[in-house]
């Protein structure tokens, strides 16, 4: 689907504006900001929005208005860790990577951006600031709790073999994203250490993994459209029909937040 054909059926209506958080990342004594092409591309060839890149590293003072230009959040995964002490736990993966400068601005982020009724739709460690969030925790090792699978990749593997699809999630009967997906079960890649524990207030599973781990949440009391998955749903996602309806319901929360700005904007001038 090009761009072109998205939103055909309002052309005065703007594009969507999407905030991205970036994350830290050192170079040859450099500090960056950075963010993968993987995550970007999906978001304006499927959702049809703008992205709006946003630094992590200058604290929050400006998020508001970061805010007031948005139309949605778009938490991706990264390869690092959220602090556990955020949660209320020790660290249990000290040799793991943390960026603490992205915890401590997308957690007022997503609690800001609910206040202001905003789509939010987060993917893997965005998934999981999304629960801490909201109050909730994260098993640390998902792979060392019994009854668990081993969820993480094998580093050896080349990159198409690590974001292979390589087991099941089962979709909530009736939901909206059974609706969208039209399949009670789809196959996911899998290339986490962590997962969820206990919900953050107001968040429901909607696909659990084949060994029951809470592979997708929304909340529907608490926002017209809040989703994340612990999947990577970004990758080659021009050839997974899933993941192309996954980031156009992103697009249309957007393009429907856009409508009621307008409207609103309308009603005040009027």
């Amino acid at each position: 689907m090009s761009n072109s054909n998205i939103g055909n059926k309002n052309q005065t209506q703007r594009k969507p504006v999407v905030l991205m958080t970036m994350g830290t990342q050192e170079r040859k004594g450099h500090d960056y900001q950075v963010m993968t092409h993987k995550y970007i591309t999906p978001l304006v060839d499927f959702a049809g929005c703008v992205p709006v890149l946003v630094p992590t590293c200058c604290g929050t003072d400006a998020l508001e208005t970061y805010l007031d230009m948005a139309d949605g959040v778009y938490l991706t995964g990264a390869g690092s860790n959220i602090d556990p002490a955020l949660y209320g736990q020790e660290n249990e993966t000290p040799g793991k990577g943390q960026d603490k400068a992205r915890d401590l601005f997308d957690i007022p982020l997503v609690q800001l951006a609910l206040a202001r009724g905003l789509p939010i739709f987060g993917i893997c460690r965005g998934m999981q600031e999304i629960n801490v969030a909201l109050g909730g925790d994260i098993y640390q090792k998902v792979y060392a709790v019994p009854g668990f699978n081993d969820h993480r990749e094998n580093p050896q593997d080349p990159v198409e073999v690590q974001y292979q699809a390589v087991h099941g999630v089962k979709i909530k009967p009736g939901s909206w994203l059974r609706e969208a997906l039209g399949s009670d079960e789809i196959r996911v890649n899998s290339l986490h250490g962590q997962g969820l524990k206990n919900l953050g207030e107001g968040l429901e599973p909607i696909a659990v993994a084949d060994d029951g781990l809470v592979e997708a949440i929304h909340a529907p009391g608490l926002s017209p459209f809040l989703f994340a998955v612990q999947w990577h749903p970004e990758w080659q996602a021009a050839s997974n029909p899933d993941s192309i309806r996954i980031f156009q319901a992103f697009g249309d929360a957007c393009r429907q937040q856009v409508r009621k700005a307008q409207a609103s904007k309308q009603r005040q001038s009027a």
